[in-house]
């Protein structure tokens, strides 16, 4: 029996957020038998943040990413690691 990978369900709330000369891309998306949604940023250099903890809905993840701009500034996706990633819960 072959494997098939997980089909993957893009919200429409994805898109490309500019603000205050910062673009990023943000993800949400939800495997196909999953509930919750994840929630991604990727920054220009390709550093991707991602939250631990699914949402219930798309548009609740796309207000953590709103409250999150609000609270620490579009700044917060430019920091760069190591690994190309970071996370936040």
């Amino acid at each position: 029996m072959t494997e098939t990978d997980p089909t993957i369900i893009p919200s429409p709330l994805s898109k490309t957020v500019s603000r205050d000369g910062i673009a990023v891309e943000v993800r949400i998306f939800k495997l196909e038998e999953d509930d919750g949604w994840t929630l991604e940023v990727l920054n220009q250099t390709g550093t991707s943040t991602v939250w631990e903890d699914p949402f219930d809905t798309d548009a609740a993840a796309f207000a953590a990413f709103q409250r999150t701009v609000e609270a620490e500034g579009m700044e917060t996706f430019l920091d760069d690691d190591a690994e190309g990633w970071t996370t936040i819960h």
